[in-house]
């Protein structure tokens, strides 16, 4: 550390808004604003790589930094033309944090520091205003004391208030100079009671004013808001502390102090917001002592001083090119600048002034797309609760937060009853241990699912994200009692038909009904700036939907494609589960082959309904990839109502059911394993897929099938399947005479597939990397079940993120290059997708990105913030040839 402390004022800025890693936001700003010549109290920062050393080595600080903190501590009195503790005209200052990225109120700050009983007097004197002077200096008392010295704050507002009683007042104004004396006392009293020693001397105040903000990086509330904001510990190097010269807003009605935006925070309308309070100092304003005034209300009383702040406002967001959020003090008629800092503000407003700003000229696309978090484009498309209702809720639970928006419902335990109460109008919450593909018509039933054990990508979750539905899984706090439908959680018992609010988005449930505010579409900003983000990413979009009605709503969000339809969620749908049941059940090859004989229209109808909602692009369609006893009841008194039906014994189904039992299904007969056992499944499916999109073609539409065969994992497989599909699928175009092209994929979804890609790649037209499945098999997790142990992972460094949630790019990742790499060195031309839950997440779409994938896919509600997460990828990486997988 060359030099540690960077001087601002009197026409000197050794700082500039560059160096925020260095200087914290606060000092950068400070020190940009005096180069631009504004009205800045002069001061000085020591620099975030103090609080380093201060924090590495054992609270102590380097040798040198007390002559630094000297040498500007005089260069502030010749500017200032006052002294640091001196009797006749005392120089006084401020003692604030400051990191890099904004923490509003989670560090400290001390005002009027240098006052004693000596100083006091002297500033009483050179203002003619002892009432001023003793405000300063109890002020001072309570902050040193509560901030430096850890006696509480409740103990000076206990003896502030005792004087404002006696006197028979109210608000601090009505005090007096002699009550403010009197108050003084009392507040010495304290420090005795407390056993601490209230200093004298400026320069000791000083040191412990600097070591108590440098102590406040640490303290709790500065650590829990570096962990809700996904500021790792490290990544920052620690806060500024900024010695700035005092002014004062409580000298009188001529002076003041406020807050203001340069444009609504809100709303992101184009208007002046904030917030003045005459006579007064910014802590009344932050701790909600007076009630301020709408900040117009300056311009009755300082007209002038008001046109000055507006101008120099305008004048910071067009230095910054962004909203600011400003603090200001007007000390006897003049305006001094506190502060500048990029506003925080709601994702409606953030999305508003990314646009407008566009459209003024102040930033160009690729900027505003920086603007906007993906969150808050998730936030405008799902419902959610009322931030004041909320508040007052009880949260009951707490699980993965696997499908994000709001919803309150009455509890039911299944799927049937579901169904039934939702056809009635009242509004559900499904309550299961976990869902399975049965549970399909009760979810799209329910308003939200909560799950009692299961993962990001569990069954439940990936259901609810296409859906759209709000869902909460792997809530293990919540006991279920299925026989006596109800639930335990935190010591709450809730039965059916009870109402219950959860929130996909944070992952808490609560008791009762919970307002939600309805969600805006896609249109006006959000619209446009969407656009932006098309015009930018280089990655395609695309959604996973089974149904024409999700394609619809991908469509509407922008989605360029399906990625992946998934076939078996058609066969549960009305009679078609009994006809499915009649072709598991079947004994010969033409049993079967009259099972399906009747399912083909319908799928075939199902197919044609895709190609419509998504007329001219892609239809990646994915062949029977569960298991099939998941088509079948394992509950006894369901197999003596079903065997009828099936025209078999109750025995005879017991066995089929117990001879399709798997010990562990998600790697058992499923996939390609089950078309090569069961060919004929493929190729009804293959038929379905082909007839439709003949009849789209005869119909003069563009229709582009993909089917896409699941879970192989060697060429053999393939071409085994590749034949069969083919075959079916150019008999079909033959005979009706089109012209129809269509593609043969696979999904890259088990490891050996990923390292034999280029073998696949002979066969395969194109690659879709199936990421649930290929993290669960790569890292040996399963998906269902991880929920038990990951937090344990997490918190011990082990895993840094759920691995579900955002792909693990050193072992998952490392598959996905080594399939991409292998697969274009045998097929240049090879397209190369994602259709796992991680197409969807901002920081894998980035990864995605930067290995030169061509699309990803979605649920259609994450498509608009796939297609952000892409632009804001290109942005900051520009694709080019990526590093070898093995660097």
């Amino acid at each position: 550390m060359e030099k540690m402390v960077y001087f601002y004022g009197g026409g000197i800025a050794e700082g500039s808004a560059k160096m925020k890693n260095l200087l914290g936001g606060k000092g950068a700003n400070l020190a940009e604003m005096a180069r631009m010549g504004l009205p800045v109290p002069a001061g000085f920062t020591i620099t975030t790589e103090v609080c380093d050393y201060y924090w590495k080595h054992d609270r102590s600080f380097p040798e040198t930094l007390e002559a630094e903190v000297e040498a500007a501590l005089k260069r502030l009195e010749e500017v200032s033309g006052k002294k640091f503790g001196d009797k006749d005209n005392p120089l006084l200052v401020s003692v604030r944090s400051g990191a890099a990225v904004s923490m509003p109120g989670m560090m400290d700050t001390i005002l009027n520091l240098g006052l004693n009983d000596e100083t006091v007097e002297a500033l009483a004197k050179n203002t003619g205003n002892p009432r001023f002077a003793y405000d300063a200096y109890r002020r001072f008392m309570q902050m040193f004391g509560d901030v430096a010295l850890g006696i509480p704050h409740h103990d000076f507002e206990e003896a502030l208030n005792k004087v404002k009683e006696e006197k028979g007042v109210k608000l601090d104004i009505e005090l007096e100079a002699e009550d403010f004396k009197k108050v003084v006392e009392l507040y010495k009293e304290i420090y005795k009671k407390a056993g601490k020693e209230f200093p004298q001397d400026p320069k000791k105040q000083l040191w412990i004013a600097i070591e108590a903000v440098f102590g406040s990086w640490m303290n709790e509330r500065a650590i829990k808001y570096r962990a809700i904001n996904g500021i790792k510990e490290g990544e920052l190097l620690g806060t500024a502390v900024n010695v700035v010269m005092m002014v004062f807003g409580n000298m009188g009605d001529d002076s003041g102090t406020g807050v203001c935006f340069t444009r609504d925070p809100n709303t992101g309308e184009k208007v002046k917001y904030g917030e003045y309070l005459p006579n007064a100092q910014g802590e009344d304003v932050v701790a909600g002592i007076r009630t301020p005034y709408p900040l117009e209300k300056l311009n009755e009383i300082l007209p002038d001083v008001y046109k000055q702040l507006i101008d120099i406002m305008d004048m910071l967001e067009h230095h910054y090119k962004d909203m600011q959020d400003i603090e200001f003090t007007v000390e006897k008629g003049k305006l001094y600048f506190l502060q500048t800092r990029t506003g925080k503000r709601t994702a409606k407003a953030a999305i508003k002034i990314a646009v407008d700003m566009v459209k003024e000229g102040l930033i160009d696309k690729a900027t505003a797309v920086m603007r906007v978090t993906p969150d808050q484009i998730d936030k405008l498309l799902h419902p959610a609760f009322d931030e004041a209702e909320i508040k007052k809720a009880q949260e009951i639970g707490e699980g993965l937060p696997a499908s994000p928006g709001a919803a309150t419902g009455k509890v039911v335990f299944s799927a049937d009853e579901a169904e039934e109460l939702a056809k009635e109008g009242t509004p559900v919450i499904l309550v299961r241990p976990e869902t399975s593909p049965e549970d399909v018509g009760g979810m799209n039933a329910a308003e939200g699912i909560l799950t009692a054990t299961g993962g990001m990508t569990s069954h439940a979750a990936v259901v609810a994200r296409g859906m759209g539905k709000p869902a909460i899984v792997g809530a293990e706090e919540i006991v279920i009692d299925e026989e006596a439908k109800e639930f335990e959680a935190r010591g709450v018992k809730v039965k059916d038909g009870d109402w219950i609010s959860i929130d996909g988005t944070t992952g808490k449930v609560y008791l009762g009904k919970v307002k939600t505010i309805k969600p805006q579409g896609l249109e006006g900003e959000v619209a446009e700036l969407l656009n932006f983000a098309d015009e930018i990413r280089v990655l395609g979009v695309r959604a996973n939907a089974d149904i024409p009605r999700d394609a619809n709503v991908a469509r509407n969000f922008g989605a360029e494609g399906i990625g992946l339809c998934r076939t078996e969620h058609m066969f549960f749908e009305g009679d078609r589960i009994q006809k499915m049941r009649r072709m598991i059940v079947s004994k010969t090859v033409e049993q079967r082959e009259a099972a399906l004989e009747e399912l083909l229209p319908l799928q075939k109808e199902d197919f044609k309904g895709l190609f419509e909602a998504m007329e001219g692009f892609p239809v990646t369609i994915r062949l029977l990839d569960p298991p099939l006893h998941e088509f079948l009841p394992q509950d006894e008194e369901q197999m003596k109502e079903l065997a009828p039906q099936l025209g078999i014994t109750v025995e005879e189904l017991k066995e089929i059911v117990e001879n399709l039992h798997e010990f562990n299904p998600m790697m058992g007969h499923r996939g390609v394993r089950l078309a090569i056992t069961y060919p004929e499944v493929a190729v009804m499916q293959t038929k379905a897929i082909i007839m439709a999109a003949i009849e789209m073609v005869k119909e003069g539409k563009k229709v582009k099938p993909e089917i896409m065969i699941p879970l192989v994992g060697t060429v053999k497989e393939l071409k085994y399947l590749d034949k069969i599909v083919r075959e079916t699928a150019d008999k079909l175009i033959e005979e009706a005479g089109v012209d129809l092209d269509y593609k043969v994929g696979t999904m890259i979804e088990v490891p050996r597939g990923a390292i034999t890609a280029d073998e696949i790649a002979e066969v395969a037209q194109f690659f879709s990397f199936g990421t649930n499945d290929l993290t669960q098999m790569t890292l040996g997790f399963s998906r269902d079940d991880y929920g038990k142990f990951i937090n344990d992972y997490i918190e011990k460094g082990i895993y840094e993120k759920d691995p579900f949630k955002h792909v693990d790019q050193t072992g998952v990742g490392r598959m996905v290059k080594i399939a991409k790499d292998y697969g274009r060195s045998v097929n240049p031309e090879l397209k190369l997708g994602v259709c796992g839950e991680h197409g969807g997440d901002p920081e894998s779409i980035e990864f995605f990105h930067k290995t030169q994938l061509d699309y990803v896919s979605c649920s259609p509600y994450r498509v608009p913030i796939a297609r952000l997460a892409a632009a804001q990828a290109a942005v900051k990486f520009k694709r080019g040839k990526f590093v070898n997988y093995a660097d």
